[in-house]
């Protein structure tokens, strides 16, 4: 299945659009994105390719969540977002908060925060301790 998100998601590629997310997503060297590849996707082409893929294992969301090329980790979050929306047992949602938060260091820019965090994090904390939010805020980590 992950195979063919993958094709589904590389027949969409715009190379117009690429070249400005680079500029975009600060990917030279010493910058945030450093090392990003980009297919110039929008959001909405990928929420609608990562609806049709959200059944997906987490060791797949992890495999797109660990590439180099943004369009794949922004489906991953996409996917891991309505995978949490999707959940009704409190330990699951846990896991994918567990699972979100164990893989930081690939949500590398304020897109990938901003189409995440508050939907899954954000979310999980609402009735709860928040000193892991007040941790997070002092992090040099975007």
């Amino acid at each position: 299945m992950l195979k063919q998100l993958i094709n589904e998601l590389n027949q969409l590629v715009n190379l117009e659009k690429s070249k400005v997310y680079v500029r975009l997503f600060k990917t030279w060297k010493g910058e945030y994105g450093e090392g990003d590849v980009f297919l110039g996707l929008t959001v909405p082409q990928l929420r609608i390719v990562a609806k049709k893929y959200q059944e997906i294992s987490l060791d797949e969301v992890k495999k797109l969540l660990v590439n180099k090329i943004y369009e794949y980790r922004l489906c991953a979050l996409i996917i891991l977002r309505f995978k949490y929306e999707k959940e009704n047992i409190e330990k699951n949602k846990e896991k994918i908060v567990n699972f979100y938060l164990k893989n930081t260091k690939y949500i590398n820019n304020w897109d990938l925060v901003d189409l995440s965090c508050r939907y899954i994090l954000g979310n999980w904390l609402l009735n709860k301790n928040r000193q892991l939010l007040y941790q997070l805020t002092k992090s040099k980590s975007l």
